[in-house]
């Protein structure tokens, strides 16, 4: 499964701020940090924000930082909310279903069981376990 630019982004700036430990940083900083865009960082930001995830505070002496403990952000939580799953069109809210395959399509489970699979593996992990120096890839297990 690929995620896309805005979800990666996530990830950098919640790690980013994770290692500042609380203090108050600016978006310029994470972009500098990272070489990505201010104006595109704003987005992200302003996402991870409503959900929950970064606290804001504008004027002097202001930025942003975790809302919450590293070690109490799930990996799993962060990517379902900034990532619209939706891996075939049939995916996709309100699908009116348009393929041929539709009513009887079995790939659709496959689909749904490998995301299902996917998420639970990142649940296993916290924002805290991700910005380690060296994580230490876990091999994948059967369910």
């Amino acid at each position: 499964m690929q995620l896309r630019k805005s979800s990666d982004y996530s990830l950098r700036v919640l790690i980013f701020l994770a290692r500042r430990k609380g203090a108050h940083t600016t978006i310029r900083d994470v972009a500098q940090a990272h070489e990505i865009s201010e104006s595109h960082l704003m987005k992200v930001v302003q996402k991870l924000a409503k959900r929950g995830y970064v606290s804001t505070l504008r004027g002097k002496g202001g930025g942003i930082s975790l809302a919450r403990s590293p070690g109490k952000i799930s990996v799993g939580d962060i990517i379902r909310d900034v990532e619209p799953f939706t891996p075939a069109e049939c995916f996709v809210p309100g699908y009116r279903g348009s393929c041929k395959l539709y009513p009887n399509c079995r790939l659709r489970r496959a689909l749904c069981s490998a995301q299902s699979s996917f998420l639970a593996t990142l649940d296993e992990y916290s924002l805290n376990d991700v910005m380690a120096p060296n994580p230490v890839c876990r091999p994948a297990r059967k369910i």
